[in-house]
């Protein structure tokens, strides 16, 4: 475990607080988790022996008001650059090297059902365009398709919009970003040239969800169900739809502090909190043989 016996609780808290105050999507509620940090800290909640008990207590202080999952004091057992972002993107390198690209398994089931699964995460697009484009152009021919989200943590939105665009056949408005800075929003739509070959948008596609799923994996799974372009069968997932930005506030410690929220052009709203939904809901680790016996009854029909 990893002490604090060179640096007292305080300004971690501060500068978290300061964080929050300066860029949470939720200004008001900003305010609110700011105070109630400062508030902990006076009390002596945040007196322990380590960063990573400090960083669980503030987490579920961070989170206590809405629930916001994105929200969180991550403790890293390694110690992280303090350049803003990087405690987040050599940890994820590190997965990235060690998943083949996040496509870890792609498969031919009977009946000419392919698998493609998506895992640990949707990693940036500047590193995962390559095996993302590969396991996605191998299972073009497919008769049916199914993208396996379920140990999907999240990731990159540019990735995710890259995924559709080889599953859709036009370009598509896929979801709008609404910033905190700037009050400015971004709208997210399918590429009109992949590299590759597509599935398309007509085949039979269905996508595999848990409740590890989350974050960009959400969007995803959200997406395409709200497009009606894909079935999904599984458990709802876990319910988060902010992206977030981290900065690192101790050599062992990041605040991750959400900078926006996402409406879906078909809904008009997220699955923040709720989760998606699944339209054939049966448990995960039953679920890729569920969405098989779909796809093949609907081949054969």
């Amino acid at each position: 475990m990893t002490t604090l016996t060179n640096l007292q609780p305080a300004p971690v808290i501060d500068e978290t607080a300061r964080l929050l105050t300066e860029h949470y999507v939720f200004p008001e509620i900003a305010e609110q988790l700011a105070g109630l940090l400062k508030r902990r800290l006076a009390e002596g909640a945040y007196d322990v022996g380590g960063a990573e008990e400090l960083a669980r207590l503030v987490t579920a202080d961070l989170q206590s008001v809405n629930d916001d999952k994105h929200l969180r004091l991550k403790h890293h057992a390694d110690s992280v650059s303090p350049q803003q972002g990087a405690a987040t993107l050599e940890s994820i390198r590190r997965d990235f090297d060690t998943s083949l690209g996040g496509a870890p398994r792609v498969e031919l089931l009977d009946g000419g059902v392919a698998v493609v699964e998506l895992a640990p995460m949707l990693f940036p697009l500047e590193w995962a365009a390559e095996p993302l484009s590969a396991a996605l152009t191998l299972a073009s021919r497919a008769r049916a398709l199914i993208v396996d989200l379920r140990n999907n943590r999240g990731g990159d939105p540019d990735a995710v919009a890259f995924v559709c665009s080889y599953l859709l056949d036009e370009r598509t408005h896929l979801n709008t970003m609404h910033w905190r800075r700037g009050e400015r929003s971004e709208q997210s739509w399918s590429l009109p040239y992949v590299p590759g070959a597509r599935f398309g948008g007509s085949k039979p596609l269905y996508v595999l969800s848990g409740d590890s799923t989350f974050s960009a994996a959400e969007e995803l799974a959200y997406d395409l169900q709200q497009l009606g372009r894909a079935v999904v069968v599984g458990e709802p997932t876990r319910g988060g739809a902010h992206p977030c930005k981290g900065w690192t506030v101790h050599p062992h410690l990041e605040v991750t502090v959400p900078t926006g929220r996402a409406i879906n052009p078909v809904s008009g709203t997220n699955w923040e909190g709720t989760g998606v939904q699944p339209d054939v809901p049966c448990a995960a680790a039953g679920s890729l043989d569920q969405a098989h016996a779909l796809a093949l009854a609907r081949l054969a029909g």
